[in-house]
């Protein structure tokens, strides 16, 4: 198999590519909003969707200043690919383990408490803290929870990808 000749880098692409990061940073900026300003507690799988959006951003950042070729711009559209890719799995299945659909993991909880200070510090705090199920919802807007909406956004930058890199390997 014969490599792709190489031609000038895409302007077009190049924007797509900071644009998918911006992309990234406005949901982790979402999910951090809604956490330290709605005060909504993320469980396990709220805090698991957020690693992909982590690594599109470095990404991004990465890929802005070295995607200067043709071939480097395809690996940067194929590593947002398998990234929006991973993040849309595990937005469906948290969604789905919202509804029922699927089982979630034993261990679903949310962060551990600050270190209690005593025994009395403990039980206080041990009656404070409440426990994040994955099985629920903490938000919905339209009906659709935040793992829903993470999933069909990410699902979007995935098309989004793939239409870039089609665009760059057929010319």
């Amino acid at each position: 198999m014969s490599a792709l000749p190489e031609r000038a880098p895409d302007g077009v692409v190049l924007r797509l590519i900071l644009l998918l990061g911006l992309a990234s940073a406005m949901l982790i900026a979402g999910a951090w909003w809604s956490q330290l300003v709605w005060h909504l507690v993320p469980c396990k799988l709220c805090l698991e969707q957020r690693q992909p959006h982590y690594a599109a951003i470095a990404l991004a950042v990465v890929a802005g200043f070295v995607a200067r070729t043709r071939s480097l711009q395809i690996a940067a559209l194929i590593g947002f690919a398998l990234l929006f890719a991973w993040s849309t799995g595990l937005g469906f299945y948290h969604a789905g383990v919202e509804w029922g659909w699927f089982l979630g993991p034993n261990d679903c909880g949310g962060g551990a408490p600050p270190v209690a200070g005593g025994v009395g510090n403990l039980l206080s705090q041990l009656q404070t803290t409440r426990i994040v199920s994955c099985t629920e919802a903490a938000w919905r807007f339209l009906g659709i929870s935040l793992a829903g909406w993470n999933c069909l956004i990410s699902f979007g930058l995935l098309v989004a990808s793939l239409l870039g890199l089609k665009r760059l390997v057929r010319g």
